[in-house]
Formats: structure tokens, C-alpha cells, sequence
């Protein structure tokens, strides 16, 4: 399988599974998407894909919302897991990010979590998910945020270089030698208004997102604190996780 140009992660071979979610304890943040899918996401679609889905994480949010579901992912190994799992509940698709293999106006309904931080060109990736959208169809993406408070706090002391107040996107190369992007609201949302979408609810996400948190509180509390803060927190973009429910016009 020849690697896409723009490809920045490549999943294939990696038990993305067991060694990002179960090994590292990351339940507080799998709940925490949980929570803001279930609010953003319509009850009812015919037709879904679940970009960069891998292995179907968040599969049952949405499997009883949709007459047919489709998994879309650049790592066939994460799709053959899926399939594992989910059977003939779920329709999986190999491929390139910046040229997914659907029609255009294909789905009503889609989600992409947890990977705009791989993409080195948004503005061509969201051109491609408006297109395979049919119009009034709802999309619900999760984006990296570059706003956060530890990062103010780091670059306010001078530990870190990277400005959290510059609107343009940046690569924390520290973090993954082959780039890693955040993205300020402002221009993530002045984005999504350009390439043809409208904002119809933000949602504040993983807002206790630490590890000295984790030591402190059960993940139960967390999860009943994130549920109570994910709508009022959305007013000040601050998590490392911003979710949005954009509709195409």
C-alpha cells in the first residue's frame, strides 16, 4: 500500500487500542468524547462514516443512530479490527485523507475524532469532508486545541516557545518528530465558516486532562465533573479537546 504524501501517522501494525487506551488509562478521556457525542450527534441518520475511526472506538454512540455505518480509516489494521468486533454492523473503507474515496453529498451524518492533530493540510482535509456531505448534513468534529491553559502558563514563563495567543496553526514537533497540530479557535472556526459549514454548537472537552487530576479523583468524579462543564466552558475554548457540530449549507 503506497503512503500518501500527507499522511503524518500510519497506524498499520500499531494496536492503537491497547497501547494508547487501555495500557495508558486513558478512561477518562474515552468517556469524556462519549459525553459530547451523545450531545452532538442527531438521533437519528440514514447514512454515517466515522472518519479516521480506526478500530471503532466510539462505534456504539453511533450504530443505533444510523441505518448504515461506514468506518473510514488510512490504517487497514485498525479496519480489520473494527470489522473483528462489529461484523456486518459496519462498512469499512481504506484510504487517503485528502482524497476520500466517496461520492460527493454521500452521508447525512459524520463524526472525526481525535485526528485533526495528524493533518499537515486542514484546509484541503475539510474541503474533502464538505464534499462527501450532502447539504443540511451534519458533521461532528473534535480539533486539538492550541489555547489551553498549561500552554498560556508555559509560554508565559518562558518554557515554552510556542504562542497560544497566534492564531496560526502549530507543530509540536517535540511531541511527534513528524509533526503534531494544534489549532487556535479563532482560526479553526474561521475555517470551517469558509469552506461552507455553520456552527451550531461548541462543546468544551477532556477540561481535566492531568495526570496530577487523575491521582486525585476517581475517574467516576471526573466524568460527572466534565459532563457539568463541557456547555459553559465552551465560551472560553481552553480545553485541549474542542468539540463542534457543524452543518453544511
Amino acid at each position: 500500500m503506497k503512503k500518501a504524501e500527507n499522511i503524518v501517522s500510519d497506524y498499520n501494525g500499531y494496536d492503537y487500542r491497547k497501547i494508547f487506551w487501555e495500557d495508558a488509562d486513558r478512561k477518562y478521556e474515552d468517556m469524556a468524547d462519549r459525553i459530547a457525542i451523545r450531545r452532538l450527534l442527531p438521533e437519528q441518520m440514514d447514512e454515517f462514516v466515522d472518519i479516521a475511526g480506526g478500530y471503532g472506538r466510539l462505534a456504539k454512540e453511533y450504530l443505533d443512530r444510523a441505518k448504515k455505518v461506514w468506518i473510514f480509516d488510512y490504517s487497514q489494521t485498525e479496519l480489520d479490527d473494527a470489522k473483528k468486533e462489529f461484523g456486518k454492523k459496519v462498512n469499512t473503507k481504506q484510504g487517503d485523507i485528502y482524497n476520500i474515496p466517496f461520492k460527493d453529498n454521500t452521508f447525512d451524518g459524520m463524526i472525526m475524532v481525535r485526528a485533526t492533530h495528524h493533518f499537515k493540510d486542514m484546509k484541503k482535509v475539510m474541503k474533502e469532508l464538505h464534499r462527501i456531505l450532502k447539504p443540511g448534513g451534519v458533521l461532528v468534529i473534535e480539533v486539538a486545541n492550541k489555547k489551553t491553559l498549561p500552554r498560556m502558563f508555559r509560554y508565559w514563563f518562558k518554557k515554552s516557545k510556542v504562542n497560544p495567543f497566534d492564531k496560526k496553526p502549530s507543530n509540536l514537533t517535540e511531541i511527534d518528530k513528524d509533526g503534531f497540530f494544534n489549532y487556535h479557535p479563532k482560526w479553526i472556526e474561521d475555517l470551517f465558516k469558509k469552506t461552507g459549514f455553520e456552527i451550531d454548537n461548541i462543546l468544551s472537552v477532556s477540561n481535566f486532562r492531568s495526570a496530577r487530576l487523575k491521582k486525585m479523583f476517581k475517574t467516576k468524579t471526573l466524568v460527572k465533573m466534565e459532563k457539568a462543564v463541557q456547555k459553559p466552558f465552551a465560551a472560553v475554548r481552553f480545553a485541549p479537546s474542542i468539540y463542534y457540530k457543524l452543518i453544511k449549507k
